[in-house]
């Protein structure tokens, strides 16, 4: 998962605000995660793996870690059949595992690929003395 996209999903789910809350209270931090996702990251990463927990939610890099495991899980060319997509990636983050063939994720990627765009066209400056 490239840094662009992972950048893109948080300006969609929460503007960058580590402390968003959503969907009723149950989404929560910059990328809006779920307390089920939380659970199917605990599930993929396995018992010998330290465990998130609901409130690692409100911390941006172990919410990112949670984003890169469950995309990684869920985002693969065996799943899907073909290579994978930022596409694939940004609607199977908001659809869950199958989000990927719902409609209703569709809306959500244009709103995703205007970020990552948006994320695309930063670039570092240079300052030279």
């Amino acid at each position: 998962m490239n840094a662009f996209l992972l950048a893109a999903l948080i300006a969609v789910e929460s503007g960058g605000n580590p402390f968003a809350v959503g969907d009723g209270g149950q989404a929560v931090g910059c990328l809006q995660i779920h307390p089920s996702v939380v659970a199917d990251v605990n599930r993929i990463a396995g018992p010998k793996t330290a465990k998130y927990t609901l409130s690692d939610r409100l911390e941006v890099e172990k919410s990112k870690q949670m984003c890169v495991i469950y995309l990684a899980y869920y985002a693969t060319e065996k799943r899907i059949g073909r290579p994978v997509t930022d596409e694939d990636r940004a609607r199977i983050w908001n659809g869950g595992p199958n989000g990927w063939r719902k409609p209703a994720t569709e809306v959500y990627w244009v709103k995703v690929k205007r970020a990552l765009e948006a994320q695309r066209q930063v670039r570092p400056r240079i300052y030279v003395r």
